[in-house]
């Protein structure tokens, strides 16, 4: 038994530094999933202000400039009006995790928002 227990000596520790690495990816990676899901909430927050405000009637740069203060950087806003209503859609890139997961490409988010013109 002595010499069986002296040759697994040490196998824990070699088990928990191949262990290490994984866990650490796996953190980044729901770290990376989280900041997505933060990204397209506030994407969506963006659309709806920006439908918000031409539908009741501000022009569509202040109504952009509302949804750029409200999306993350970079953004990119797009507002279309017609047929008694407004469209405005809003999108993003967001950048892989670095590290371990820099090989992992960018994600777009993106989302759109109608809004009914207010009458006059």
């Amino acid at each position: 038994m002595g010499r069986r227990a002296r040759c697994e000596r040490g196998s824990a520790t070699a088990e928990l530094a191949l262990g290490i690495p994984l866990l650490v990816a796996l953190t980044a990676g729901l770290v990376w999933m989280l900041a997505l899901g933060a990204a397209q909430v506030r994407v969506i927050d963006a659309s709806r202000e920006a439908a918000r405000a031409v539908a009741r009637g501000d022009d569509a740069s202040s109504a952009r400039a509302v949804a750029l203060r409200i999306a993350p950087n970079g953004a990119r806003v797009s507002v279309e009006e017609g047929a008694g209503q407004v469209e405005v859609t809003t999108s993003v890139r967001v950048a892989g995790p670095g590290g371990l997961l820099s090989a992992l490409p960018g994600v777009t988010v993106s989302a759109d928002a109608v809004a009914l013109a207010e009458a006059s």
